[in-house]
C-alpha cells in the first residue's frame, strides 16, 4: 500500500469508540476460557494419561486448531462480515467446553483431546475481532486500536478465576468434580461474548471500506503499481516487511508455547501449589495484554519495526527465567510475566504492520496467514516439548524456547550490519 495521505490527527467518532468497547468486552468473556486452556492443559493431559512426555500436547492441540481456522474463517469474515465468522466461532467454542467438561468428568483422553481441539477452533476464530478493530481506525491508529481490544482481554483474566471458584464452591453439593464443572459453567460466558458482539453496528467490515465516511480528511491508500490484485499468501510471503512481520509473530508465539507448558511444569516439579501455578500464570497473562495500549500508541508514532524486534528480545529474555532459575517461584512469575509482554509487542506490532499492507476486503486472510504460520510452528515446538522434557530435562526445553526468539534478531542484526534500517 502506498502511503496514506491523511491529516495529523483524527478524532475518533463515537459509533467507532462504542464498537471498539463492545468489540473489547466480547474478548474478555467470550475468550476467558482460554486461561483454563493454557494454564490447565498441560497438568490434565499429564494427568490423564501419566505421561510427562505428553505435557505440550494440550498447547499443540490448540496450535493445530489455530492452523485449521484461521486462514478459512479469515477468508468467511473477508467475504460476509467479521461479526458472522466471530459468532460461528464463539458457537463452535461452546460445544467444544462442554466436551471438555464431560471429559473431566469421564476421564477419557480422547474426549478431552477431541474437545480441546474443538474449543481451540472457536476460540481462534474468536480472534478476527482483532480484524474487526484494525478495520474501524485509519493506518496510523491502528496498533493502538489493536492494543485496547486486547486490553480487554484482562477482564477474562479475572472472570476466570471466579468460575473457578464458583465451581469449587458448588461441585461437592452436586458431586461434580470441580474443574469439569469449571468448564461447563464456562459457556455462560462464552454467549455473554456472543451477545456483545451483537451489538456491534454497522459490521467492522463495512466501516472498514468507508473509512472517510467516519475520519473526515481522511483519503484511502491506493495500491501500488507493483502490489497485486488478487490477494495471494504467497505474495505475502514474498514481501521483504511482511516475511519479517510473519516470522517475528513465529517466533513469540513458538516461544511462549514452550514457556506456558513449562511454567506449569517447573513449578510443580519444585513443590509449588496449584494456587501458585494460577497466581503466575495470571501474571502471564497480565503480560500479555496489560501493555497492549501503550505497545500500540508506541509502534503508531515512531513505527512497527520499535516494537515488534524489542518484543522478540524480551519474551527471549522471559524463557531464560522461567528455564534456568531453579523453579524460584519469583523468578519463574517474572520470565513467564516477560514472555507475555514480549509476545503482547510483537503480536501487536506484527499485526498492525500486515493490516497495513492489504486492503479491507483481505485483511482477515492476511491476519489469518499470520496466525496459520504461527501456529503451525507452534504445532511442533509444543510436541517436542514434552519428548525434550523426559530426554533432557526442563533446562533443555527452556534452551530450546530462547533459540526459538533468535531468528528475527539475527535477521535485524543482518539488515543493520548491511546499513538497511526498513522493517
Amino acid at each position: 500500500m502506498s502511503s496514506t495521505s491523511s491529516p495529523a490527527g483524527f478524532e475518533i467518532p463515537w459509533l467507532i469508540k462504542r464498537n471498539m468497547i463492545f468489540l473489547a468486552l466480547a474478548l474478555a468473556f467470550g475468550g476467558a476460557g482460554m486461561q483454563y486452556a493454557y494454564g490447565f492443559g498441560p497438568l490434565m493431559i499429564v494427568q490423564l494419561t501419566g505421561s510427562a512426555g505428553l505435557a505440550g500436547v494440550s498447547v499443540a492441540l490448540i496450535a493445530l486448531s489455530r492452523f485449521a481456522i484461521a486462514y478459512p474463517i479469515g477468508k468467511v469474515t473477508d467475504t460476509y462480515g467479521r461479526k458472522l465468522g466471530v459468532l460461528m466461532g464463539l458457537s463452535i467454542a461452546i460445544i467444544g467446553a462442554l466436551v471438555l467438561g464431560f471429559s473431566v468428568g469421564m476421564k477419557s483422553p480422547a474426549m478431552f483431546i477431541g474437545g480441546l481441539f474443538v474449543f481451540g477452533m472457536g476460540m481462534n476464530a474468536s480472534q478476527q475481532l482483532r480484524v474487526g478493530a484494525a478495520d474501524m481506525v485509519p493506518p496510523r491508529l491502528r496498533a493502538q486500536a489493536l492494543g485496547h481490544v486486547a486490553l480487554g482481554a484482562l477482564v477474562g483474566v479475572v472472570a476466570s478465576p471466579v468460575i473457578v471458584s464458583v465451581a469449587s464452591w458448588l461441585a461437592p453439593k452436586l458431586s461434580l468434580d470441580p474443574l469439569a464443572l469449571a468448564w461447563l459453567l464456562l459457556p455462560v460466558l462464552i454467549v455473554t461474548g456472543m451477545v456483545l458482539v451483537l451489538f456491534v453496528k454497522p459490521d467492522p467490515k463495512e466501516i472498514g471500506m468507508n473509512l472517510e465516511k467516519y475520519y473526515p480528511g481522511y483519503k484511502p491508500a491506493q495500491r501500488g503499481e507493483t502490489q497485486p490484485v488478487i490477494f495471494s499468501p504467497m505474495n505475502l510471503w514474498r514481501n521483504p516487511s511482511s516475511r519479517i512481520a510473519i516470522i517475528s509473530n513465529c517466533s513469540g508465539q513458538a516461544n511462549m508455547s514452550i514457556v506456558m507448558v513449562l511454567t506449569s511444569l517447573v513449578l510443580s516439579h519444585h513443590g509449588h501449589s496449584l494456587q501458585a501455578i494460577a497466581f503466575s500464570h495470571m501474571f502471564h497473562s497480565v503480560g500479555m495484554f496489560a501493555f497492549t495500549v501503550p505497545l500500540g500508541k508506541f509502534a503508531d508514532r515512531f513505527g512497527r519495526r520499535w516494537i515488534m524486534y524489542p518484543g522478540v528480545a524480551v519474551a527471549l529474555l522471559g524463557a531464560a527465567l522461567v528455564s534456568f532459575t531453579d523453579g524460584a517461584l519469583i523468578a519463574v512469575t517474572l520470565g513467564t510475566f516477560l514472555v507475555g509482554v514480549g509476545w503482547a509487542g510483537a503480536n501487536v506490532a506484527s499485526t498492525a504492520l500486515l493490516a497495513d499492507m492489504v486492503q479491507t476486503n483481505e485483511r482477515g486472510r492476511a491476519i489469518g496467514v499470520n496466525d496459520s504460520a504461527a501456529a503451525f510452528v507452534s504445532v511442533f515446538i509444543a510436541l517436542l516439548t514434552g519428548p525434550l522434557i523426559e530426554l533432557w530435562g526442563l533446562a533443555a526445553a527452556g534452551g530450546v524456547a530462547v533459540l526459538l526468539a533468535v531468528p528475527p534478531l539475527l535477521i535485524l542484526a543482518s539488515r543493520l550490519v548491511r546499513g538497511n534500517h526498513a522493517v
